[in-house]
């Protein structure tokens, strides 16, 4: 009979890799349009000085929506689709390093905990430009902007999407060069490989010890769509300050992390470290829950035809 607390996992050489591409492009996708409001209210409440626009996650929302409508929730959704690129290299990159690890520690916190980190580095040296890019478009509000660059309006009328793209990647071309499309990316690796590292590892713990609580028929997908968000919680709240300091960096064009750390105290002392962290988890817990069920179902919906029915994933 089967060990309750031993939820199996699917692993890279289970898999049917031209299914598991596919679906899964669709699935992030997906996932991108229903969090990216919650994404650029974070930023914002992130970048703001104080209180100075915004009082919180659900007045940035009410506020962009009355002033801005709809679109203006979505500002750099287009540029930020790119990142499917690199969203299917972390996944490549996370299943192959289990793989290879499994070579030499068998242990699934050790596995998850190499894995999650290296995959992050990879995503994010990919990341990072477009990053760069849709959060100078994210700070782009009605007649103004709360960031270094504000796109030029051609003869009073609004700039359609690509030129405002075009605009901003000229500016921050002119004022950077070719490193200003890296600007952050040290503080975004300190950011998004301690996050990975963390996440998975406390996915992991949270549905065993669920596991070990609840009835032996209880639906696997079940216990992981709850251990996903609880680890989303854990890893935001553990790496919310350099997310902080990263998005700063990005936006207001800071070349040292420390001094920006200096400064945010300065002026917001420690709280300031916890600012768009409830943001950062709304986003989380329903994407995350999507991201779990969705990637536990993609890889079942990828699997090998002669292991779908070898045993109960």
């Amino acid at each position: 009979m089967e060990d309750k607390r031993n939820i199996p996992i699917i692993e890279w050489e289970h898999l049917d890799k031209r299914k598991f591409y596919v679906f899964g492009i669709c699935m992030t996708m997906m996932i991108r349009v229903s969090v990216y409001p919650f994404t650029l209210i974070r930023t914002r409440l992130q970048v703001q000085k104080g209180k100075s626009l915004y009082n919180g996650t659900f007045d940035a929302f009410v506020k962009i929506l009355r002033t801005e409508g709809t679109a203006g929730l979505y500002r750099g959704f287009l540029v930020n689709t790119f990142t499917l690129i690199s969203g299917q290299c972390y996944v490549t990159t996370y299943e192959l390093t289990r793989k290879y690890v499994s070579r030499y520690n068998n242990n699934n916190a050790v596995k998850s905990l190499v894995a999650g980190g290296s995959a992050s580095l990879v995503a994010q040296s990919i990341t990072v430009p477009i990053d760069v890019i849709s959060q100078h478009l994210m700070m782009q509000r009605k007649g103004e902007s709360m960031g270094r660059f504000k796109v030029q309006n051609q003869d009073g009328k609004r700039m359609l999407v690509f030129g405002q793209t075009k605009d901003i990647i000229v500016q921050i071309f002119k004022a950077d060069g070719f490193r200003g499309f890296y600007r952050g990316y040290v503080a975004s690796l300190l950011t998004y490989i301690p996050n990975s590292a963390v996440w998975w590892p406390f996915y992991h713990f949270y549905a065993e010890q669920l596991s070990s609580l609840t009835p032996k028929d209880c639906p696997h997908l079940l216990l992981q769509a709850i251990s996903g968000p609880l680890a989303a919680a854990t890893a935001s709240t553990l790496t919310n300050p350099m997310d902080v300091i990263r998005a700063r960096v990005q936006v207001e064009g800071k070349s040292s992390i420390i001094l920006t750390f200096r400064q945010l105290m300065a002026e917001e002392g420690p709280w300031g470290l916890t600012k768009g962290l409830s943001a950062r988890i709304i986003s989380a817990t329903p994407s995350t829950i999507v991201i779990v069920v969705g990637y536990e179902t993609l890889k079942k919906l990828s699997l090998r035809p002669e292991l779908v029915d070898s045993r109960h994933w």
